[in-house]
């Protein structure tokens, strides 16, 4: 097991982490900017650097500065949580030629899933459904117009290199295609330095289900079952639940089994989430995140596994602590992401924090790193918080939900509560009943 562990990231995702490492007996270092000097994650850790100034640029995506915080406090590991370096091959493969070891998969992994294109080739190699589409880049007109033609409209251009909505746009018709794939690329280009688009079927009313994987990088792979994730804005998650409302016993077994066999073929380390898009009872993957996701409590809390655990445990030699017959799913688990937003118009609201009440009872938990007096910086994202709730079944879980967003209280800065209060009371939500596109035509009708 590893001495101890640098925690390359902040907020509620870097405190998630140290806990498990204190609960597992391994000292703690974080590094931060300036701006986080007063963050609880930094309070609490054993050791704490300063890596740089605000801007991201200049301290979380700064890998020498990470390195040299890893050689001056004897770090041996480094957990990347999620977001900044946590799926940058590069920086894996500095770590390794530094004997330090990466929490996650291998930096080829990593670039793999990293590019769509290779991904859905991997993944097609692997056994997993896929949408139809190119098989790889569309470079001209001509080229986009005969596959759209194959496949069918709607059709959606897509970034080879993108993610998180931008270099992506839909083609309801072909008089559509060529802005459509200019646009795509344009966008592709300014936000990735990479231009590449590929094309793939357009499904008009699908829920996006994510299946949670782990691999020991010697062969052996498990599923913890899926999350819906269904309820987005600007392809953003909002609201998280496992296991969804959409698929039966059946489903959920055979496409649990398909993912675990994928990462036991391919040799992957660590965990990593397996996204589709699901229709009238199939699966077509989307791609594939080499990290611990935002969602991973709701995972944790109908499975009662640790998956930070998991992680620290894999990437230090231990292997998987469970079979695949050993992980059970109890009850029904939502998970709600607090920001720093406004609730109807969603710009970001930075500022301090007046006062903090976090909801408590049987089946609640809050993953945040604030506090009352923390002032909330602009330079990152709005992510404040997460409040997860379990119960033996859905009802119940709605029913504690609603009990839990009426005790959450935040003053002094505007956050999503009200949104999440809107959403419990809905017949649609309550019904389980929505795709990916529910949640912005409901916001567009109130407008």
């Amino acid at each position: 097991m590893f001495q101890k562990i640098l925690i390359a990231n902040r907020g509620e995702i870097a405190l998630r982490v140290l806990r498990a490492c204190k609960e597992l007996g391994i000292q703690t270092v974080v590094v931060h900017s300036t701006a986080d000097a007063d963050a609880m994650h930094v309070r609490l850790a054993d050791e704490s650097v300063c890596i740089g100034p605000p801007p991201s640029r200049d301290s979380y995506l700064n890998i020498h500065q990470i390195v040299a915080a890893c050689e001056i406090t004897g770090a041996d590991a480094v957990h990347p949580g999620y977001g900044f370096l946590s799926e940058n091959a590069k920086f894996a493969d500095i770590l390794a030629a530094h004997n330090i070891t990466f929490i996650g998969p291998s930096g080829d992994h990593i670039r793999i899933m990293g590019d769509k294109i290779e991904a859905k080739r991997t993944a097609k190699r692997l056994g997993i459904p896929v949408v139809p589409g190119s098989d790889g880049a569309v470079t001209d007109q001509k080229e986009a117009r005969r596959i759209a033609a194959e496949i069918g409209y709607p059709v959606i251009i897509k970034a080879s290199a993108g993610g998180g909505g931008r270099g992506m746009k839909v083609a309801l018709t072909e008089a559509d295609l060529e802005i459509a794939l200019q646009t795509a690329s344009t966008e592709a280009g300014a936000a990735f330095g990479d231009d590449a688009v590929y094309i793939e079927k357009y499904l008009e009313k699908p829920r996006h289900i994510e299946v949670q994987v782990f691999g020991d990088g010697f062969g052996r792979g498990v599923h913890f079952g899926e999350r819906d994730c269904s309820l987005q804005r600007r392809h953003q998650k909002v609201w998280e639940e496992a296991p969804s409302p959409a698929l039966n016993a059946e489903e959920r077994a055979r496409i649990g089994g398909i993912c675990a066999k994928a990462i036991a073929d391919l040799g992957y380390s660590g965990a990593g989430t397996i996204e589709f898009l699901y229709e009238n009872g199939e699966f077509y993957f989307i791609e594939m995140n080499t990290r611990l996701q935002v969602e991973h409590p709701v995972t944790e809390a109908i499975t009662g596994i640790d998956l930070v655990h998991e992680q620290i445990r894999v990437a230090s030699g231990g292997g998987l602590s469970v079979k695949q017959e050993d992980i059970k799913f109890n009850g029904h688990a939502i998970e709600c992401r607090i920001n720093a937003e406004d609730p109807r118009t969603f710009t970001p609201s930075p500022g301090t924090i007046t006062h903090f009440h976090t909801p408590g009872g049987l089946g609640i938990r809050v993953d945040s790193g604030v506090y009352s007096g923390y002032k909330i910086p602009p330079y990152y994202d709005s992510l404040i918080g997460k409040l997860i709730v379990h119960g033996r079944n859905r009802v119940e879980c709605m029913m504690r939900l609603r009990r839990a967003l009426d005790e959450f209280v935040v003053d002094g800065i505007k956050t999503t509560l009200p949104l999440f209060r809107d959403l419990v009371g809905n017949a649609d939500i309550a019904n389980g009943d929505y795709d990916i596109h529910w949640l912005e035509k409901s916001l567009a009708k109130e407008d």
